[in-house]
Formats: C-alpha cells, structure tokens, sequence
C-alpha cells in the first residue's frame, strides 16, 4: 500500500530528526531476515547505543540531508537498512560485525563515520579497533600510574626533608638555639624512623663545611 504525502513528510520528518545528531551510520541490506531475528538485530544495536530503520531509499536521501550521515544514505538502490548512532562507531561495527557472523541473510553494503564513507572492508577494520571505553580504561590508567609513583616521592622526599631539618635544627646550625627553632616552627609529624645524631664539639660546629 503507498504511502500518502502526509505519511511520507512524517516520515522524513521523523527519521530527520533521529539523523540530526548522528555522527555514524552502517548501511546493509538483507534477504530472508525472519521477523525473531530482525528483532534480535535492533536488539543487539540498541545495546551499542544505536538506532536501527528499514528505509525507502528516497525518505533516506530526504531524510539525511544537511546531516553528518547524509553521503551514505544517497542513491541507494534495492533494500536497505541503516544502523546509526551519536556515540562510539567502534561499539556499533562491533556489535554489527559479530551479529553478521552468525547471520548470513543480512549484509553490509557501506559505512560512514564523521562525514567520511567508508567501505565494507574499512567497517571490518573499525570492528577490531579497541572501543572508546577500552581507549579511555587505557589512557586512564596511562595518567594515573605515574601520578601514583609521583606521590610516593614526594610524600618521601618530604619525610626526608623533616628529618633533615630536625638534625639541623638541633646542631643549631639556623643561627638560634635548637629549642628557639622548636618552638617558632610549626610541628611536622613524620613517619619515618627517629634517626640518632651524634654529639658534635663546639669547635667542628663553628667551622662551615666545605662539600
């Protein structure tokens, strides 16, 4: 049954709007597809955070125009289904990609991805590419290990430093006597082990060490 202009407009319009914010889209076309596994399609799309429509390929054509996705969906020819989506083109080849492997009825015909067509061979290959969530896993362990490793230096160095400090403070060698320094500086806590000095002669204290 043809669809009246009304419908059509509705269509377009509906289908527009969907495409509007799409950044990705798979073209395929199918032959046989059962109903159960046409609904195990849209299924395995949804779960990649796509969008999935059997298209007239002139709504199509209408419907993508000024989008990102709009080069894919123009002069298609034969039966056609696009899958599309805003978020990780990688999750969508990748859900696609392994869906087709145990369905044959259904195949790619072409992609595109921020405006760029791809082929079939190019989807197979964004398909074995790491995912977004698994790039950002990676990056973020990247920038978190050596701020972890930073952390432990400097929370040793400034244990090491209070250390230092005190020694020096009770040889006098910052010009007041070592209760004066106790007193006018703030209480440091540190962790690390009490570390005994030895008692050093006025004469050796007074004279400046050459390093």
């Amino acid at each position: 049954m043809a669809l009246t202009k009304a419908k059509k407009n509705a269509k377009v319009a509906m289908l527009a709007g969907e495409l509007e914010s799409s950044t990705s889209a798979i073209v395929g076309t199918f032959k046989g597809l059962t109903a159960s596994r046409d609904f195990e399609l849209r299924k395995v799309i949804r779960a990649a955070g796509g969008s999935y429509h059997v298209v007239k390929n002139k709504l199509a054509a209408k419907s993508s125009e000024g989008t990102k996705v709009e080069a894919a969906l123009q002069g298609l020819k034969g039966v056609n289904s696009v899958a599309y989506t805003s978020g990780d083109p990688v999750a969508l080849a990748k859900a696609l990609s392994t869906w087709v492997k145990d369905n044959s009825e259904f195949t790619f015909k072409l992609g595109i991805v921020d405006g760029r067509v791809i082929t079939v061979e190019e989807i197979d290959s964004l398909a074995k590419l790491p995912g977004k969530e698994e790039l950002f896993s990676k990056l973020l362990f990247l920038i978190q290990s050596p701020a972890q490793r930073l952390a432990t230096v400097i929370n040793a160095t400034g244990r090491n430093l209070a250390v230092v400090v005190n020694m020096a403070a009770e040889q006098g060698k910052f010009g007041a006597p070592a209760a004066a320094v106790a007193e006018a500086a703030p209480v440091v806590e540190a962790e690390a082990p009490a570390v005994e000095v030895a008692e050093v002669p006025a004469e050796a204290a007074a004279e400046p060490t050459v390093e």
